[in-house]
């Protein structure tokens, strides 16, 4: 069996599973049912793997909340998924305190010094904080569940909707051919069918609130393979870790692709990465002169998927693939079922632009949490419909082109202007605003706003900016604001956006 380490911490991965199996029994006296939530607002540490097990165990979902969110955000998560436990950072635990609902248990933990260093934050004594528990000294008061275990429905991840609030991606417990399903398809996509678990050493770049990151260091962690746990990413940090842990397996973002090629020269020569056998990227787009320049530093271990929360990864490239079709995100995986339709679900040829419709009929279906009627909307032909559009070649290799749904993608964060123009419009002297995404070097895309203020009120953009991010995460501002007089409109009324983002994308062969 592997071991999952942090800093100089190390956990067995015998030890986590005795650990999860404690803490499930602890959760099962406090009432937690099958279908019950527990929320983690953590940083990737020990407990969230402990916290996830154990409530799988249970036939429970656990519920990560990112941990940047506002109090705000963070609300309408707590309240909209009736979570039934939270277990947290103690560093973070003040600044939520006073939203969490009434009657939900708290457990903290202890913010470890590497994590503490890495956000600069004091690390956390072992002294509970006011109406918390100590998630580690309670667990320990329990014997490891000597029951059953139910069937593990998975995770639910918040991902927010062009509504403005979180949508949570609930799935039904599989069944076990289901489950194996599942599985399979996963071992595929991240290349741990390449070795034996014992075998494999990766490393954990990304946050685990996210959904790829979240089902990377779970499949890890049950396969017993061992887990290197980055605090927060670190382009050199990370070839260190490689060379000096001799790391087999990544799974990455194409922002920490463009900030390893932003090293010197002399710096990315520096360290020995031969160990690298099997990196995975997905997320966001990669632009092709990055991908090109991967491949060619670190050699052809670099592959890529394409997917959702909602559909799982569907599509799927190797390096030769990519070299050889450049700019696909890669071809249908196996029993999935991917299709480029028009506006009524028709099937289109190759080489037509139309909306990516997708799905893998043999795992267990999803609806979003307390909103079956938003999971309707997202049905096409029995598929989900994605949002983006996209193209086959002849060779039955998929491209993307564009997204029919008003998303932002900034460094493999999905971020939704109507959130943010939800916010701007209680803002005094705005009258309407459009926002949208340009195009970055660095994240691939940037937030920007375009605002009409109030006849007679002068705003500033760094007026604009300071009052979102009393209400929204830093990530969601958007990096520069503009001001017009009128917003272009279309006959119904509706801001004409597209009007407003086609000269900043002017130029490019893709809009996203």
């Amino acid at each position: 069996m592997g071991d999952i380490i942090s800093g100089n911490r190390r956990l067995n991965t015998n030890d986590l599973n005795v650990r999860a199996a404690r803490a499930a029994t602890g959760l099962d006296s406090i009432g937690l049912q099958p279908g019950d939530i527990i929320a983690l607002f953590l940083r990737n540490d020990f407990p969230f793997f402990e916290a996830s097990m154990a409530a799988g165990i249970l036939g429970a979902y656990p519920t990560p909340v990112n941990w940047h969110a506002t109090p705000e955000e963070a609300r309408y998560i707590l309240e909209n998924s009736g979570a039934k436990a939270i277990v947290i950072h103690s560093d973070l635990l003040a600044g939520i305190q006073a939203i969490i609902p009434e009657g939900v248990h708290v457990f903290a933990v202890p913010t470890p010094p590497e994590i503490a260093a890495a956000y600069g934050v004091p690390p956390q004594s072992a002294h509970a904080p006011q109406g918390a528990r100590i998630w580690s000294d309670w667990l320990e008061g329990f014997a490891p569940w000597s029951g059953a275990a139910r069937p593990n429905p998975g995770t639910i991840i918040y991902t927010s909707g062009t509504t403005g609030n979180p949508k949570g991606v609930r799935r039904a417990p599989p069944s076990p051919e289901q489950a194996e399903a599942s599985m399979r398809g996963l071992l595929s996509i991240f290349g741990f069918n390449t070795r034996p678990p014992d075998q494999i050493i990766s490393v954990m770049t990304g946050p685990m609130y996210h959904s790829a990151p979240n089902a990377y260091g779970m499949v890890c962690a049950r396969l017993g393979a061992t887990l290197h746990l980055e605090a927060r990413f670190e382009p050199e940090e990370l070839l260190q870790m490689i060379e000096r842990h001799r790391i087999t397996h990544i799974h990455m973002v194409p922002i920490m692709f463009n900030r390893l090629l932003k090293l010197p020269e002399e710096v990315r020569r520096k360290y020995d990465l031969s160990s690298l056998e099997f990196v995975v990227h997905a997320a966001a787009p990669c632009s092709p002169p990055v991908k090109r320049a991967m491949i060619e530093w670190w050699g052809p271990v670099i592959n890529e998927y394409y997917g959702s929360t909602e559909t799982g990864g569907v599509v799927f490239c190797t390096s030769e693939q990519w070299m050889s079709h450049p700019g696909t995100v890669g071809a249908p995986m196996p029993d999935a079922d991917v299709r480029i339709t028009d506006a009524d679900g028709n099937s289109l040829p190759q080489g037509e632009i139309g909306e990516v419709t997708a799905a893998f009929p043999n795992i267990a279906d999803f609806t979003y949490h307390k909103d079956d009627a938003k999971r309707r909307a997202t049905a096409k032909v029995g598929l989900i419909a994605t949002g983006d559009l996209g193209y086959f070649d002849k060779d039955g290799f998929l491209y993307l082109c564009d997204r029919s749904k008003d998303m932002i993608i900034s460094g493999g964060v999905n971020i939704y202007p109507a959130e943010i123009e939800a916010v701007l419009h209680r803002m005094p002297g705005v009258a309407d605003c459009a926002v949208f995404g340009i195009p970055d070097d660095e994240y691939g895309e940037a937030v920007h706003a375009c605002v009409q203020t109030q006849p007679g009120k002068q705003l500033s953009a760094e007026g604009v900016k300071a009052y979102l991010r009393e209400h929204l995460s830093g990530f969601k501002v958007p990096r520069s604001v503009d001001f017009r007089i009128e917003l272009p409109r279309e006959d119904s009324g509706k801001i004409f956006k597209r009007k407003l983002r086609e000269p900043f994308w002017a130029g490019r062969t893709t809009r996203i």
